[in-house]
């Protein structure tokens, strides 16, 4: 799986194979999360950091802005649905 990028990452970095291919698979899994799952995961992150929901819901529809693939822009209330059904 991915072997050409494997071998570039080995041979560019000082990564063995089982670490370059662990990293692969850790950025896909990153970018393979979906919208609700990401609010919900940023909005535990940024409620551990003690900061309240106005600013954790306006931190995260900044953030969704800049997803890979970004989706389309979600309301405050939104937000809020994604975390608190």
């Amino acid at each position: 799986m991915h072997d050409e990028l494997v071998d570039h990452l080995t041979r560019s970095t000082p990564l063995s194979r089982g670490e370059a291919l662990r990293v692969i698979q850790d950025v896909l899994a990153f970018f393979d999360e979906t919208t609700e799952e990401f609010v919900r995961r940023r909005h535990r992150e940024l409620q551990a950091q003690g900061l309240v929901n106005a600013e954790i819901f306006e931190r995260i529809g900044a953030d969704l802005k800049y997803r890979t693939v970004a989706p389309p822009e979600l309301s405050l209330r939104q937000l809020r649905r994604i975390v608190y059904g």
